[in-house]
């Protein structure tokens, strides 16, 4: 199984239902909001960029991510915000593939299909931001040095990296279980019950789980399987150092309360050297 929640257009559709109310946002968009022109690495269904685009960011915004599916959200968001009265009059916007410009003027929003292994960007963003515990995907460390370089080279000289991933210490994964399932409605107006299991044994290090998606409207159940890896700060500080990226602040709540052993992430915000 494959994570079906990126890559599945029935399920992709979910994900805004299941992340309503993130405190992310309220820590992020403000970041946005004072960069010229922004990177959203896994971008997933463009919340955040719609959101500062809708709050009257003026740059450039760019949100990058390996799913159609969630781009496909991404861009149905920014064709039904431009037919409303948020920006006054309809503006264009497209959906984008490889390092394609969307839309025109300042008012566009850049949807690129594919990942940091794949792009080449420049000294071109004042910011890059990195949300929903992206940076957990990066399981191998090779992998996660290949994406730190491609932030690096995006973000211009002293530009700045957000991003959080969770604490090892925390051991959310142990919350993970049938026990802490939750309920949304999908398109039609069905309830979706959602629930995780972690496959043991677990060691805290690599997790592996499967969120199963069940409704009584539904024929069958689905399932996704994802892999994440939890990193702490040390080790968070020790790879981005390698790719030339320096810690500037760091916190353990969205409220900017300070990390401590027990906080539940690791947010980080680091500068291009």
């Amino acid at each position: 199984m494959r994570d079906r929640l990126f890559t599945d257009a029935s399920v992709a559709v979910l994900y805004d239902a299941l992340c309503a109310g993130r405190q992310d946002f309220d820590f992020y968009l403000p970041l946005v909001m004072s960069a010229g022109s922004v990177l959203d690495v896994g971008c997933g269904t463009g919340e955040l960029l719609c959101r500062a685009r809708q709050a009257g960011h003026q740059g450039r915004l760019c949100g990058l991510d390996p799913a159609d599916a969630m781009l496909e959200q991404a861009y149905a968001k920014t064709q039904a915000y431009a037919k409303t009265q948020a920006y006054g009059q309809a503006r264009a916007y497209a959906t984008g593939h490889a390092h394609a410009k969307a839309g025109s003027g300042q008012t566009a929003i850049e949807w690129v299909l594919g990942d940091l292994s794949a792009v080449s960007w420049e000294r071109e963003f004042d910011l890059a931001v990195m949300t929903g515990n992206a940076f957990q995907e990066f399981v191998a460390d090779d992998a996660l040095r290949v994406a730190l370089a491609a932030i690096r080279s995006a973000l211009v000289d002293g530009g700045r990296f957000a991003f959080e991933t969770r604490n090892p210490a925390a051991r959310a994964w142990e919350e993970w279980t049938a026990e802490h399932a939750v309920e949304v409605l999908d398109a039609t107006g069905a309830v979706v019950r959602v629930a995780h299991d972690v496959e043991t044994p677990c060691d805290g290090d690599t997790v592996h789980f499967t969120t199963t998606f069940t409704s009584p409207d539904w024929d069958r159940p689905q399932a996704s399987r994802s892999t994440v890896r939890f990193r702490g700060a040390v080790e968070v500080a020790s790879f981005l150092a390698g790719a030339g990226l320096v810690v500037e602040e760091q916190y353990g709540g969205w409220l900017r309360q300070p990390l401590t052993d027990t906080s539940p992430d690791i947010i980080t915000i680091a500068r291009r050297r």
